[in-house]
């Protein structure tokens, strides 16, 4: 796989991905998203990337995890990020993408946010950071 490697393990129904390495080249690339749909083809659709092991990102890696987030949302499932690095906060800064993943320091807060997924009043599947801002927001306005 070149210089990034994808080791996977489970905690209840949720499926953590431990990327090592870099996250730089096309193969790399591939390679999450081969791992990321063989396990939504089955059914494992709740999907966590430990980033904590990531040395570098560039900017097709970052679309890497648009794509794979986009994918996964479409279907039903969720992706969540633990452990980015400061490079890759300023780069989903900078782009705008920051509030469209779910990004945790602690795992077993990320994992527990699996089991309570946060819908608008359509039922579509909102980000964990945005729904907390909106109960945020409501609670100041007094209104929630």
């Amino acid at each position: 796989m070149g210089n990034c490697q994808i080791e996977e393990r489970r905690v209840g129904d949720v499926t953590v991905l431990d990327l090592l390495g870099e996250l730089r080249t096309a193969e790399c690339s591939a390679a999450l998203r081969d791992a990321i749909g063989r396990l939504s083809g089955v059914g494992r659709n709740k999907i966590l990337l430990n980033l904590a092991g990531l040395s570098a990102i560039d900017a097709s890696g970052l679309g890497e995890l648009l794509r794979s987030n986009v994918g996964l949302n479409k279907g039903g499932g969720q992706l969540k990020l633990l452990h980015p690095a400061r490079a890759l906060r300023e780069m989903m800064s900078i782009t705008e993408l920051l509030s469209v993943f779910d990004i945790f320091e602690s795992e077993s807060e990320a994992v527990a946010a699996f089991a309570r997924p946060m819908l608008d009043p359509e039922g579509h599947l909102l980000s964990y950071e945005y729904a907390r801002y909106e109960a945020h927001s409501r609670g100041m306005r007094g209104d929630g």
